[in-house]
């Protein structure tokens, strides 16, 4: 798509206003969600470097969600910056029809289109996987870390560790109660410990000690002695939604936002975890997929509400209310839609109905606006009528 000049200064305007935007609501969005997790240095006795390594594997899918709404918000600001400076009056006199304006927001859509896919298909998954696999590690290094000599620490997973005293690289007098599964908690009891890596893994090395193992649902108790037993420390911290350490033995298992595109295209249906959450990983694909084509649905929205020149006298905020409606009615729409794929397939296609459904709308506007919205007036004025004449009644009061 060869740009004129015209075209250039328009999307130099775009462009620089969805950078602006893009950078401006993921700075925020990520300060707010890097001070929760401030735990890492304060609780887990974490470096800042690890604590802002965290905190950035996250930015992928931030840039993700929030690129086609940066995208939204600078074609608006575009638009009405030029109507507002009669550039759009002026080439709608000189004989440039709307639908030849959107060629530079074409090619910014294009652009976000392209960094949406890249991350929601090949980054994010790589993100959020170094994410599982490092957070893995902190957690399994809480003895090293956190642990203190006499004290009883509790982990979120519903484990109690605690230690007598330290001897070299050794912990001496070790006790620790597993409650992960409250139907048989477990007790370990061991003269010495150390802790090794293995294979990415964590383990805890213990030396003669016991484990002690109550049956709840048939009110018995085995007691096993050991002269050495591998503890793995990454299993006994990791969550209880597929997190690595879940599964068979040491072996990792990756939730399908973890996983690669590749992985989910070409996935093992005979997989044990993917028998158990086959839709997740249908939704996780088709939300991959999908992504790409929010940039375009949100671009033209906006353009087909206030890509044609009006006058002051005409006024833009109710159309730009109603693209700000509309866009969010979508976007909640896809979010739902994301999550109720997870049992109906039927409501994975809808992830591609909306913002093609959008996309084939907006051209309609943009190219038959003058014939569309006389019908769609008369057609939403029983609606609005009453509205208008609510509000014209506060305001005489």
């Amino acid at each position: 798509m060869l740009l004129n000049r015209l075209d250039r200064y328009i999307l130099k305007i775009a462009a620089g206003a969805a950078v602006v935007l893009l950078l401006g609501l993921t700075g925020v969005i990520w300060v707010t969600q890097a001070l929760r997790e401030v735990d890492l240095i304060t609780g887990k006795g974490q470096t800042v470097l690890i604590f802002l390594t965290v905190t950035l594997l996250s930015l992928p899918a931030l840039l993700a969600g929030i690129a086609p709404v940066a995208l939204f918000m600078s074609t608006l600001y575009t638009l009405n910056k030029l109507n507002g400076d009669s550039e759009l009056i002026v080439m709608n006199a000189a004989g440039v029809p709307p639908h030849r304006v959107t060629r530079p927001f074409l090619t910014l859509s294009i652009i976000t289109s392209l960094l949406v896919a890249w991350m929601t298909i090949s980054v994010m998954p790589a993100s959020f996987r170094t994410l599982r696999d490092l957070i893995t590690l902190i957690r399994a290094d809480f003895v090293a870390n956190v642990v203190k000599e006499g004290q009883f620490v509790s982990l979120d997973s519903g484990v109690t560790f605690h230690y007598r005293e330290k001897a070299g690289d050794a912990l001496v007098g070790i006790f620790m109660q597993d409650r992960r599964d409250p139907t048989q908690p477990s007790i370990y009891l061991a003269e010495r410990g150390r802790t090794v890596e293995a294979e990415g893994q964590s383990f805890l090395m213990l030396e003669k000690g016991t484990i002690q193992r109550e049956a709840k649902n048939t009110n018995t108790t085995s007691i096993i002695s050991f002269e050495r037993y591998a503890l793995n420390l990454s299993a006994l911290t990791g969550d209880a939604s597929g997190g690595p350490g879940e599964g068979d033995g040491d072996k990792v298992i990756y939730k399908p936002r973890e996983r690669t595109t590749f992985e989910l295209i070409r996935q093992n249906t005979n997989e044990p975890y993917y028998k158990i959450q086959e839709g997740r990983f249908r939704a996780e694909l088709h939300n991959r997929l999908s992504a790409p084509l929010y940039p375009f649905a949100f671009m033209l929205i906006a353009f087909a509400a206030i890509g044609e020149a009006r006058t002051t006298r005409q006024g833009r905020a109710l159309a730009i209310q109603s693209a700000i409606l509309i866009v969010g009615a979508v976007r909640i729409g896809a979010y739902a839609a994301w999550t109720a794929s997870v049992r109906s397939p039927f409501a994975a296609a809808l992830l591609y109905i909306l913002p093609v459904a959008s996309i084939l709308l907006s051209v309609a506007f943009i190219y038959q606006g003058e014939k569309l919205r006389p019908v769609l007036a008369s057609a939403m004025a029983p609606l609005t009528d009453p509205v208008f004449a609510l509000l014209a009644r506060f305001r005489r009061a």
